[in-house]
């Protein structure tokens, strides 16, 4: 991840260059106002702006704003909702501009955070939170720590594949039956699906070899996570790569498709979150911060479809903590985060 920052952070300076040597100026960055605390008579009572750059789907940001807002009235909170991929974008465009406009940032792939941390921008904070939180999603300086937990496994199409032929391992992708009918997000445009992948090539049970055999039984790519689960809702393809948890809105608005957790090797995903550091708004930054990882805000979070991290907040339909822990393959972030390009470099040579 770190060298692909280093190339993000050149391309962007040399395109503001190029703006200034044909005298078109940059858009202004937008800057947000200090945080206000104002007397009411219940004491003080925060005031100002929050804004958050995440991953997350809409629907999913406009529950945790509502929660938000209405526990702090006088905070406006924001969102900027795009993919992992698209976000990391604009963090760059805007340090290299000289001022990052959010206050939190929240993406899917934990090792995005290693390169946060290693080029500086981040803020170290020890919420009284993240202590109800397993030491396997924190940081150990402070710096993020997991704010969701996103599960990888499959999703298959129910009128089509039946619940004893759906796939429970991996390797079960390489049957017969599924050949050419089996679709997956490109991993350089997701977030959670690269860590998917960056974790299977880097292990001695899958490896490269593994994603070979899913190019020769003619696994396609989708450009989009949500793109790629109705395919195989609509019948496109049999199975997929899939997310739980948007597997599971689609199957609670009635589209025929099913999760199904790996009985082994599952890929646990923290969706960390983190303050960004010098932000404009960095007390209610952490106002925020202490919200989404609250059981209120887990609570929130498990009503919309998310997986909460923490063992105190439970999803219906959804493993435990526990449970998921003891599913999950290891995964090396220092490792993704070193070596990123080179991961996604040989992926697409295997479908691009």
């Amino acid at each position: 991840m770190l060298k692909r920052f280093i190339v993000l952070f050149t391309a962007v300076a040399l395109m503001i260059t190029l703006a200034a040597c044909t005298g078109i100026t940059p858009l202004p960055v937008p800057q947000t106002s200090e945080p206000v605390i104002e007397e009411t008579s219940g004491g003080k009572e925060a005031s100002g702006s929050v804004m958050l750059y995440s991953s997350l789907k809409e629907a999913q940001l406009d529950a945790i704003k509502t929660g938000f807002m209405s526990k702090y009235p006088g905070i406006k909170m924001d969102y900027y909702a795009a993919g992992t991929s698209k976000v990391a974008t604009k963090l760059a465009t805007e340090k290299q501009s000289g001022q990052i406009a959010c206050d939190v940032v929240w993406v899917g792939d934990p090792s995005n955070y290693i390169t946060f941390k290693e080029q500086g921008i981040l803020e170290a904070y020890e919420s009284p939170e993240a202590s109800k939180i397993d030491t396997a999603f924190r940081d150990p300086d402070n710096y993020f720590v997991g704010a969701r937990l996103v599960a990888m496994g499959f999703a298959y199409n129910t009128n089509t594949v039946t619940e004893e032929n759906a796939p429970r391992v991996w390797n079960d992708l390489l049957k017969e039956e599924f050949r050419n009918q089996i679709v997956m997000t490109d991993p350089g445009e997701s977030g959670t699906t690269f860590y998917l992948v960056a974790g299977m090539m880097s292990s001695d049970k899958y490896g490269v070899d593994f994603f070979k055999k899913l190019k020769e039984y003619g696994t396609e790519l989708e450009s989009g996570t949500t793109s790629t689960h109705t395919k195989v809702a609509a019948n496109a393809y049999k199975v997929c790569i899939a997310v739980d948890y948007v597997t599971q809105t689609l199957e609670k608005d009635g589209s025929t498709i099913k999760f199904v957790y790996p009985d082994e090797d599952l890929i646990a995903i923290s969706s960390p979150i983190a303050l960004i550091k010098g932000s404009k708004n960095q007390e209610n930054a952490r106002l925020l911060y202490d919200f989404i990882l609250s059981v209120e805000g887990q609570r929130i979070l498990a009503d919309n479809d998310c997986s909460p991290i923490r063992s105190d907040v439970i999803k219906e339909g959804a493993l435990s903590i526990e449970q998921i822990i003891a599913r999950s393959m290891a995964v090396d972030d220092a490792y993704i985060a070193d070596h990123d390009s080179e991961i996604l470099s040989e992926y697409d040579s295997i479908f691009k």
